[in-house]
């Protein structure tokens, strides 16, 4: 049996070629988010489009009377100082959060403001789902290329 036509091992071959992504690539994506709340789906591709905005947001919606300086915070979620200074910005930008001036330091603290609480509790109770989670990583991994 000496065939080395491809061809002839189709049927069992585990790698078959393709001429485009499984899934159907912009097909998938559009699947996958189908399902998913248009106010949560939006909050997550305008506001909370990053993993440090994510754990940001989390982090201050499990603690709402938090005010405090982006070193405690990046300590808190474990992420460097350099890394959340701009995301923190982009987050008071938003509306999420809001940034005092304490002399030389930069104060940080959730909104008050009453939809703003509202979008953020409906995407913090969507990530609990674990469905949610796996899209909304989908998401913005495919954001980060």
């Amino acid at each position: 049996m000496s065939n080395s036509d491809p061809e002839a091992y189709q049927e069992w071959n585990p790698f078959p070629r393709r001429s485009s992504p499984p899934g159907g690539g912009a097909d998938l994506a559009a699947r996958l988010m189908d399902d998913m709340d248009p106010e949560v789906l939006d909050f997550l591709k305008t506001t909370v489009n990053s993993f440090v905005k994510w754990d940001l947001v989390i982090f201050f919606s499990e603690n709402p009377n938090t005010t405090d300086t982006a070193v405690n915070l990046a300590r808190y979620i474990g992420r460097d100082v350099g890394t959340i200074n701009t995301e923190l910005d982009d987050l008071v930008e938003a509306g999420v959060l809001v940034q005092y001036q304490a002399g030389d330091l930069k104060i940080y603290s959730l909104t008050t403001h009453p939809l703003m609480r509202e979008r953020i509790k409906h995407f913090v109770e969507a990530s609990v789902d674990r469905q949610f989670r796996v899209k909304a990583i989908y998401h913005l991994i495919r954001g980060m290329r």
